[in-house]
């Protein structure tokens, strides 16, 4: 039997405003109280020390505003949806590099180049959320909804690099984490297609991925279950399926629940 193909996920462009805000705010108040110390301490990322992260969440910021304010792309409908970003993106990890290393070398200060990026973004907020606005990415033209999505994303996974890089605590807003963790999972599901695996990541979602028998009624055969934080950590790459098992903060239960090989998500 054929997946049965899944209808995309809508987000409620106030819940992704709202969401930016706080997880924007939340960035920028703990990246005020690093010290000099702080910055120098390696990311966690390949070749990054903090400050590089830093810089790196201001130019994630700022690409909202900078993509409206480019030519609109001459498609007039999406050629790139939140999946399709979302299994794309290591692919330009080699431009982005390039990007934050030239960002670095013109800021003398981290979060100047954050605040810089916040007083961009405050004027286009509105038109950010908008699902009938078209940006011209670099992956095809995308909606400007989808878009600042992705920017959630990567501001609540390079939130959580940030507090684990500096003991400092980011907080990770709730619909920042949520639509965060939906993405991922949806990726997963695009990524993996079937539905012999019940993903569930309580309380913001369940997926069925991984082809096989399908199932249809009582409780599923094959089921993994782990919390919000270490399924981003999961599909990101920041941690390992393995030692998330054995330190139990996930549990795999069925002959096919085991995701190692779908993982990381965002490769």
């Amino acid at each position: 039997m054929p997946p049965v193909k899944r209808k995309p996920r809508t987000y409620d462009p106030a819940l992704v405003r709202a969401g930016l805000i706080g997880q924007v705010e939340a960035v920028r108040n703990a990246v005020h109280g690093l010290t000099p110390d702080q910055l120098a301490r390696p990311s966690g990322l390949p070749g990054w020390d903090v400050r590089h992260l830093v810089v790196h969440i201001a130019g994630q910021i700022e690409a909202v505003p900078r993509l409206l304010a480019e030519p609109p792309p001459r498609a007039t409908a999406p050629e790139t949806d939140l999946n399709t970003w979302a299994v794309s993106v290591a692919g330009a990890a080699h431009e982005l590099d390039e990007a934050t290393r030239r960002h670095a070398r013109a800021y003398d200060s981290a979060a100047r180049a954050v605040d810089d990026a916040v007083e961009e973004l405050e004027p286009v907020l509105e038109q950010a959320v908008r699902a009938d606005v078209l940006l011209p990415h670099s992956f095809g033209a995308m909606r400007a909804l989808d878009f600042t999505v992705t920017r959630l994303l990567e501001l609540v996974v390079h939130s959580d690099d940030l507090t684990r890089a500096t003991g400092v605590r980011v907080p990770l807003v709730r619909h920042a984490l949520a639509t965060t963790v939906r993405l991922l999972a949806d990726a997963l599901a695009a990524k993996a297609p079937g539905a012999s695996v019940e993903v569930r990541i309580p309380p913001f979602a369940v997926v069925q991925c991984v082809a096989g028998p399908r199932h249809t009624r009582g409780t599923p055969p094959n089921v993994v279950e782990t919390d919000p934080l270490t399924w981003i950590r999961l599909a990101t790459g920041r941690t390992d399926w393995l030692k998330e098992l054995d330190a139990a903060h996930l549990t795999a239960s069925g002959e096919r629940a085991d995701l190692r090989d779908h993982l990381p998500v965002l490769e």
